[in-house]
Order: structure tokens, then sequence, then C-alpha cells
């Protein structure tokens, strides 16, 4: 079997004993791609997560990311929140198409971007989020078939790549710390660093 872009940068691979499937979980600012069958699973609170597949052959894969925090640049659309967002979309799509997806038959549904920070109201992180994520895939031509955007919740993802469902849990515990601090730790990590180049994509 061919794992030579399979384990990129998620590393949390796992056999889901509910589903009865191999499964990989997804932290922020990580990615996975896969063309066998298997379930993508990540939590998501303000960040985002593009769920993109070939709706052909069934390669597919996840990102869960945020727009850097930066207020220098919010309206800027080659600014530094932009470039950071751009990549992280490009190094999905570009991982798929590495991996025998073709362009013209990729989908998406997208979730996440919740208001779900403390002190984080004022910035609207989530919305910024949604929006990015919806009009970057509008610009490269890719249809959103299905989307959970924005509200008050978490959310859990479950992504089947190879059929292309979704199964969405919003999580309306107060449990919800961990969630928190994940992404708080992100953010942080996000506004230290250096955004690379570009990404090539492969067409």
């Amino acid at each position: 079997m061919d794992h030579a872009f399979e384990e990129v940068l998620a590393p949390n691979l796992y056999y889901d004993r509910h589903f009865e499937t191999d499964a990989v979980k997804i932290l922020p600012g990580e990615y996975y791609v896969s063309k066998r069958e298997m379930l993508m699973v990540t939590v998501l609170g303000s960040c985002v997560a593009a769920c993109i597949r070939d709706r052909v052959s069934g390669i597919g894969g996840i990102n869960h990311f945020m727009l850097p925090d930066d207020k220098r640049d919010d309206d800027a659309r080659f600014g530094r929140s932009m470039r950071y967002g751009d990549y992280a979309m490009e190094i999905l799509i570009n991982q798929l198409l590495k991996l025998g997806a073709r362009r013209t038959n990729l989908e998406a549904k997208v979730f996440g971007g919740g208001n779900v920070l403390p002190g984080f109201k004022n910035h609207v992180v989530g919305e910024r989020n949604a929006k990015f994520v919806c009009e970057y895939l509008s610009t490269e031509g890719i249809s959103v078939i299905a989307k959970d955007l924005l509200g008050n919740h978490p959310r859990k993802v479950y992504f089947f790549p190879s059929t292309g469902r979704v199964l969405v849990k919003k999580l309306r515990s107060m449990h919800n710390d961990t969630i928190i601090a994940r992404e708080r730790s992100y953010s942080e990590t996000l506004r230290g660093a250096k955004v690379e180049g570009d990404v090539e994509l492969f067409s």
C-alpha cells in the first residue's frame, strides 16, 4: 500500500472502534490526505476545516487552520493572514493532486468558524476564518456542496473521504477547555511564525 503522501503532518493514526475503520485525528495546523478507505476526525472551535475530495476516485483530505490574528493586514488581500490561509489550503490541494486527484473533480465541505474563544469575541475570529475558506474555494472554482459554519458551539467532524460522507456533532457541554486551550496555543504559535513561500500546485 502506498503511504508516501498519507502521513502528512497529522501523526495521530488509530483504529476507530465505533466506526470499525482506520482513522486519523487532525489537530490545529495539521492536514491529512489519503486514497484508502478511512475516517478523518477533527474538533473545531473558531478554526475551520475543509474536507476536499475527488468525487470520482474518492481520494480525499482535510485540513484544520485559522488565519493568524494580525491586525496590521486585516484588509490586505496579500497580507500575512491571507498568505497563511492560502498556504493551508494550497498544501492540502497540492497533496490531493499528488495522490492522483483531478482538479476538475474536486468538491468541498467546510466546517467550523464558531464563536467559542473567550476574549476573542471582538475579533470575530471564527467569522474571518469561515469567510476566508468560502472565498478561497470560490476563487479556485471548487464547489462547496455542504457547510456548517459559525454559531456558538465547537464541532466534532467525522469525514469519510472515499464516500464523501461527513458527520458533524455539536459539542454543547461546558467541557470545552481543551479545545479552547489548543486553539489559543495554536493562535499564539501563528502570531510568531514566519509564513513560508508559495506552494507549487500540480494541475
